[in-house]
Order: C-alpha cells, then sequence, then structure tokens
C-alpha cells in the first residue's frame, strides 16, 4: 500500500459527503449490536485511517443524519455463536430497536469442530427473535482472515474453507430470511494483507473504513424495500 494513500484517498473508502448522501431521509431511531470481538471492535490502528471501529463508525453516521438515534453496542470479544444469542439477545430485544447487527460465529469457524449448522441455527433464532420484534437486520459476510500475514502458513487452507463457508452460510440465511446483508469476503481487497492486524484474528482501521463504506451503501440500497410498520 503507497505510504500516501489514506482514508480520504483510498478509492474503496466513503467519499467527502457521501454518507451524508447515503443515509439521507433514513427511519431508523434505535441501533443495536450483537456479536463477538468484530462488534465490539478490536481494529488495529493504522496511519492516515481513524482509530474508530466499523461499527462505531456506521452508528455514528446514523446519528449525524438523525441526531436522536439511541445506539447499543453489546458486542464482546470470545464469544461463539452460542453465548451471543444466550448474553445478548434478551438485552437486545428489551432496548427495542428499529435496526440491528447480528456478527458472529468466527470463533466457531477458527475451531476445526466448526459445525455449520449448529451456527445457522444459532444466527437464525437471533434474527428472527429481533425481525419479530420489529428490527431490521443487518447480516455480514466478514473478510477472510486466513489471508493475514500473521496465520501461519500451513493453518490458511482449512482456516479459509471454514471461513468462505461461515460467509456462505450467512449470504444464505440472510437470503432466506430477508435480512439487510453486507458481503466483504469477495471484495477486491480480501486477500490485502493491509486489511488484517498482527494477531491473525482481527482487521486493522483501514478494514474497518471499508466496511463501513460497503455497509451504508448497502442500508441505501435496501432502505426502499423496508415495508415494516412503525
Amino acid at each position: 500500500m503507497p505510504s500516501t494513500l489514506n482514508e480520504s484517498t483510498d478509492p474503496y473508502c466513503l467519499r467527502p459527503g457521501e454518507a451524508t448522501e447515503l443515509l439521507h431521509g433514513h427511519p431508523w431511531r434505535r441501533f443495536v449490536a450483537l456479536g463477538d470481538s468484530v462488534v465490539e471492535g478490536m481494529c488495529e490502528p493504522t496511519p492516515g485511517y481513524p482509530d474508530v471501529q466499523w461499527v462505531d463508525r456506521v452508528a455514528a453516521e446514523l446519528a449525524a443524519v438523525r441526531p436522536e438515534l439511541a445506539y447499543r453496542n453489546l458486542g464482546r470479544r470470545g464469544l461463539r455463536a452460542h453465548q451471543v444469542r444466550a448474553t445478548q439477545l434478551a438485552p437486545a430485544l428489551a432496548f427495542a430497536p428499529d435496526l440491528a447487527l447480528v456478527v458472529c460465529g468466527g470463533n466457531d469457524a477458527f475451531h476445526r469442530a466448526y459445525d455449520a449448522e449448529a451456527v445457522d441455527a444459532e444466527l437464525t433464532a437471533m434474527i428472527a427473535a429481533l425481525h419479530d420484534g420489529g428490527a431490521d437486520v443487518i447480516t455480514v459476510g466478514m473478510f477472510d482472515v486466513s489471508h493475514s500475514p500473521a496465520v501461519p502458513e500451513h493453518v490458511r487452507p482449512a482456516l479459509g474453507e471454514r471461513m468462505r463457508r461461515l460467509s456462505a452460510h450467512t449470504a444464505t440465511l440472510a437470503e432466506r430470511l430477508r435480512t439487510i446483508h453486507v458481503h466483504l469476503t469477495d471484495h477486491p481487497l480480501t486477500a490485502d494483507p493491509t486489511l488484517y492486524s498482527t494477531d491473525g484474528r482481527h482487521g486493522s482501521a483501514r478494514s474497518d473504513a471499508i466496511a463501513t463504506a460497503q455497509t451504508l451503501r448497502t442500508l441505501s440500497t435496501h432502505r426502499p424495500l423496508r415495508g415494516r410498520p412503525r
């Protein structure tokens, strides 16, 4: 990555004023995020990019358009999918969101015993409950962290296969359950080492900036399809 590249010149990030254009008139008033460390925010600083994690950035852009937006981030590092549902779904529903983001399963996929169907069941339960509570739900197919330079070479093929399986399963669920799905796994930069942290498990501030752009663009394209009464 050229040393002069930063968020304002990065072609994969938001252009000046783009967020306001994308979110103009958005209807959401209560935004909650459920998940693991990706949601909590574990991005590694990158020169030229704000040291603000992805979900907080999305919330800030939503609030810039609708200042009365209420936001709660329930994400906690290290949790597997069943733990996210067990500890976060009830408080998320109690918050009465009209927009919810759910990201989990990555910690499951880091294990060789990853059970895709079990993770699917946990995601389905959370999405269905949030929908029943009146929320639009964002799901995400994350960047493939097996491309991180910190991941040992001999681990990469199997880890990458599990990460792509998690992403594919999540995309299938998203289509069936009609979520707002942000697909990052096949992003043109998914194999770019600048997107990943030195711990081999998380992203960099650049990846969070790119994920923010993709999330807002996806929200914008899906908003006209929303028909749930408020």
